[in-house]
């Protein structure tokens, strides 16, 4: 069953009303479910920073793991090639 459907998340004190495609909805919840956990870490570490800080220190640890990610992922392709060039170059010196 595909199109979208309604939830709310909890992050923090917070409710977020979206509307999701239906085959996506867990990643949301995942999604919330991780922002919270790092949010009450933070909040933990500084407990005197406002909501704000909390947030921004949250959101720039999520989106440093984004880029780590996607810098990783974008790698995969290359070292693949790597490998199978040292495969060859190997082979032909054998040879």
């Amino acid at each position: 069953m595909s199109g979208k459907q309604h939830i709310n998340l909890h992050l923090d004190a917070h409710t977020v009303g979206l509307d999701v495609p239906r085959d996506r909805e867990a990643n949301y919840r995942n999604a919330a479910e991780l922002l919270n956990q790092r949010y009450q870490y933070y909040l933990k570490l500084r407990p005197n920073a406002s909501a704000e800080q909390l947030w921004m220190y949250t959101a720039l640890e999520v989106a440093v793991a984004l880029q780590s990610d996607v810098r990783e992922k974008s790698l995969v392709p290359v070292e693949k090639e790597l490998r199978e060039l040292n495969e060859l170059i190997i082979n032909t010196i054998k040879q």
